[in-house]
């Protein structure tokens, strides 16, 4: 019996013999390329094993005056954060360690836990860096960036004709 593989005019290919193909096991590399690039990544990949937190969602608003960056993570102290700036650019970072122990008769059980996350932000060229200010409550980091004078937005107004 034979093992060749027929190529048909239109360029596909197809087995000829299908119960004694030594190829049979083996993927197509169409169907390899649908496996690659329709998987789901791994959680490990957005979020941290011990924890469940994945990188918090963030929200931007613009008023006339400034920028405001809202953070979501609850859970934290205002003290775990670390905000700098450099460069125009803003990283907000966390990094958070738990460690439990547990003593009871013959048996010692201790726990470790490690979280952190680092978002960074590109400022625009408007925002007055040096009047940034930040606070936490009820789980939301909240972070003003002012504009600079010559670029808040004027009210509308009408020109009298002379």
């Amino acid at each position: 019996m034979s093992n060749l593989v027929n190529v048909p005019k239109n360029g596909s290919l197809a087995n000829t013999n299908t119960h004694t193909n030594s190829n049979a096991n083996f993927p197509t590399l169409s169907s390899w390329l649908d496996d690659v690039f329709n998987i789901e990544l791994p959680s490990v990949f957005s979020s941290n094993f011990n924890t469940g937190i994945t990188l918090p969602k963030v929200n931007i608003k613009e008023t006339a005056e400034a920028f405001i960056l809202e953070v979501a993570v609850p859970g934290m102290k205002k003290s775990d954060f670390h905000l700098d700036i450099d460069n125009q650019v803003l990283s907000i970072s966390t990094e958070t360690k738990e460690e439990n122990e547990q003593k009871e008769g013959n048996y010692t059980r201790r726990e470790f836990g490690y979280s952190s996350f680092k978002r960074t932000f590109n400022l625009p060229e408007s925002v007055n860096d040096e009047m940034i200010n930040a606070n936490y409550k009820d789980g939301i980091l909240s972070v003003l960036l002012p504009k600079k004078e010559e670029a808040k937005q004027k009210p509308a107004r009408s020109i009298k004709i002379s």
